[in-house]
């Protein structure tokens, strides 16, 4: 059928596209038809339509690129600017049939359900008991499985590949499709003791106490020169604290999983340029979380795969791009994990396609400053007009991974502040004085603009130093004495001279207040009034969050505090005057929380590859034991509750608070009940005591408020120096 469309010339190509265009439009007005859908034949015949509208866009992308690539591409010189528009269209085309597809299932789903609750009264409901479903007792906790197991009913036959998983038109042939392969539907009662078995045989990761393999890996990589030589650096610090780690814990039964970390900001294709740049004092913080993730992956014995191009995404994935079905891949062959970034994120859509939605719960995105549920779901973000070019992933707000743990709703993966100095080095230490130094944080001069009055009193109390650029229009004192960019030893070296480390606002949330904290520095932090957020600060005006920053680096100001971190206004001179002379008489020793140390961060990616799965789902964890319900008064969030209880909010817990009959347990009486899809949600309504459940999983969130509701919010313990484990054995 499209042979002698693939055929054409390129100009022939571009038009077809343009019709193309037509056609998705059509199939969007198609979308309207299925809230009521009558017969078998609709149904298939709109999923054809979209699978055939799949097949003609990917045939054409190939037909596309090799046109202009290959051995004809010379000759086709002249179509170069026609090509890169044909792949802009290609790739709009295949998000929006991608887009579409979900909507279509969604509607599918819902319709169905609707139906179905509407014209038979004994339907089942989500949770409750029955029979006829294969011997399943419950589907608490999966909403859309009865849905899908009518749709199942009408579309089995609409794709030979669920033939290929099993499915033979039997209720029980749904259900363990649906459950074992598509994650919508409870495990069957005998088929759990079988995938248990089967678990069990998997291969097991077994720790590697040398780095030596990883290091030649990197040095094949010109872009992952920076990262070799930090972890060179740390190695003997690395394999010293897994093995203390491996002592305190058994390691012995992981399963092995096959990982895939794509770094999507040191492609050529994203156009940052930061391997270029990583040597001349460009930003280092993505990069150093980045060298922690791949050590500590490849030490806890994972198969491991590094991408850093398009060209090898779509190499290491080229099994799922060339499945040409409806029914997504499953078995040893596919990943068990993807680590990427917002950049990669959009690459790997790109590259994937429609198939894009399959996949998307392996995803754990590396995303410095957080991703809050209210712009991570694409509808609800776009009624509420909140515009960010790294939202609307529709993700579980777990998958993002942040620096540090300032977002409850996002899981904090963190980093390792490098020690370039510890008890080895003692002798040497010694012969090491502290002076009164003040070391400026701050590599660019810009970031000093503005601030000299601040400074001067600084200066009044200790001797100024910075390391920024020489190369700077920034008027500066002549009283600064600057190094310039430093290697890191020779700046941790100063750090160990100077008294305290002096915070100029900007950058926010850095690791470098932390590794000055390590080398026995005092940290001057600045704080906000007001708090800087995407409302009244330009740098987070497009970032997926309205968290507030109080200071410059609030996990210092929160989690460390003093001696160590002193918190000032920067325009209160009186108050910075006042600091300096209680850090002047300080003297502390170097400190270190130690979720930032190697084995902090070993022990929290260990527990997240082991315990975190945001595809099968089959087990709460943290464990529902841990659940600790507080009632947020009106306008008060879960985190700001939570947190003033010593707590932290656990988003995991809102599935199990999210029922009428859970709330009474904890002397909540609901009167009435209803659903509805709002960020605060579940809460309560004192003046009818009506209690308001969430209608949508992706909005749960720790971060909303109501001025008029009772948030009913699920905290949990934490242990000190590693926020995002439970205290004890990381294993609970």
């Amino acid at each position: 059928m499209f042979g002698s469309l693939f055929r054409r010339n390129a100009s022939q190509k571009l038009s077809a596209l343009l019709l193309m265009f037509g056609f998705i439009w059509g199939l969007v007005l198609l979308r309207y038809t299925f809230q009521q859908p009558k017969h078998q034949n609709s149904a298939e015949l709109r999923e054809q339509i979209l699978e055939l509208s799949k097949r003609y866009v990917r045939a054409l992308a190939e037909e596309n690129q090799n046109a202009i690539d290959g051995p004809q591409g010379a000759s086709m010189a002249g179509y170069a600017d026609l090509k890169r528009t044909i792949a802009v269209l290609l790739d709009d085309i295949l998000q929006r049939l991608g887009k579409l597809e979900n909507k279509v299932d969604y509607m599918i789903t819902s319709s169905l359900t609707n139906n179905t609750n509407s014209t038979n009264n004994n339907s089942v409901s989500a949770g409750a008991k029955f029979s006829p479903l294969c011997g399943l007792t419950s589907t608490d906790g999966f909403p859309h499985c009865e849905g899908k197991i009518k749709w199942m009913n009408e579309m089995w036959k609409s794709e030979p590949c669920y033939a290929n998983y099993g499915v033979n038109g039997s209720i029980c042939s749904f259900i363990k499709y649906l459950s074992e392969v598509e994650n919508f539907c409870p495990f069957l009662p005998e088929r759990i003791k079988k995938i248990t078995e089967a678990n069990a045989l998997k291969l097991k990761a077994k720790i590697l106490t040398r780095l030596d393999g990883l290091l030649e890996l990197l040095s094949e990589r010109q872009e992952l020169v920076w990262i070799k030589q930090r972890i060179e650096r740390m190695k003997e610090k690395w394999i010293k604290d897994l093995k203390s780690f491996a002592k305190k814990h058994n390691l012995g039964n992981r399963p092995r999983k096959k990982i895939l970390l794509h770094l999507g900001l040191l492609t050529k294709e994203s156009g940052f340029k930061i391997a270029e740049n990583v040597f001349k004092g460009g930003p280092l913080g993505e990069l150093v979380q980045w060298s922690d993730l791949i050590t500590s992956v490849y030490l806890l014995g994972h198969d491991m795969i590094l991408s850093t191009s398009v060209d090898e995404l779509k190499w290491h994935l080229s099994i799922l791009i060339e499945n040409k079905f409806g029914c997504p891949i499953r078995g040893e062959e596919l990943l068990d994990i993807i680590y990427i970034d917002i950049v990669g994120l959009k690459q790997l859509n790109s590259v994937l396609g429609a198939s894009f939605t399959h996949y998307r719960c392996l995803l754990r995105v590396l995303d410095s400053f957080g991703t809050e549920p209210e712009f991570n779901h694409a509808e609800y973000a776009k009624i509420k007009n909140h515009e960010s070019p790294w939202g609307k992933l529709n993700l579980f707000p777990k998958q993002f991974y942040n620096m540090f743990p300032h977002t409850p709703d996002n899981s904090f993966l963190g980093f390792v502040v490098e020690e370039y100095f510890n008890k080895n080095h003692t002798v040497f230490l010694n012969t090491i004085s502290r002076t009164n130094k003040a070391l400026v944080y701050g590599k660019l001069a810009e970031y000093w603009k503005d601030k000299l009055p601040f400074l001067d009193i600084v200066r009044k109390y200790a001797e100024i130093h910075g390391t920024f650029h020489e190369k700077t229009d920034v008027p500066l004192p002549n009283y600064i004495i600057n190094h310039g960019i430093l290697s890191g030893h020779d700046l941790q070296l100063l750090l160990r001279e100077s008294k305290v480390f002096v915070g100029l606002g900007f950058p926010y949330e850095g690791p470098a207040p932390l590794e000055a904290i390590a080398n026995g520095c005092i940290f001057l932090n600045i704080h906000f009034n007001p708090p800087k957020s995407r409302k009244n600060t330009i740098f987070f005006q497009g970032k997926p969050t309205f968290r507030e920053l109080s200071s410059q680096h609030p996990y210092a100001e929160i989690y460390i505090g003093k001696p160590h971190v002193w918190t000032v206004d920067i325009d209160n001179l009186s108050d910075v005057e006042e600091a300096m002379q209680q850090i002047m008489k300080q003297k502390v020793e170097p400190y270190l929380p130690f979720e930032f140390t190697c084995e902090g961060m070993l022990e929290r990616v260990n527990v997240f590859i082991e315990k975190q799965d945001f595809c099968l789902q089959r087990e709460m964890w943290p464990p529902i034991t841990a659940l600790v319900v507080k009632n947020a008064k009106p306008s008060q969030s879960c985190v700001d509750v939570c947190q003033k209880e010593q707590l932290i909010c656990e988003p995991a817990f809102f599935y199990h608070l999210n029922k009428v009959a859970e709330l009474k347990r904890y002397e909540i009486n609901c009167i009435t009940s209803k659903k509805e899809r709002e960020l605060y949600l579940p809460a309560f309504n004192a003046e009818d005591q009506m209690c308001l459940l969430q209608s949508d999983y992706l909005l749960f969130s720790c971060a909303g408020s109501h001025e008029r509701y009772t948030r009913i919010c699920p905290c949990r313990d934490y242990t000190k120096g590693q926020v995002a484990l439970l205290p004890g054995m990381p294993e609970k």
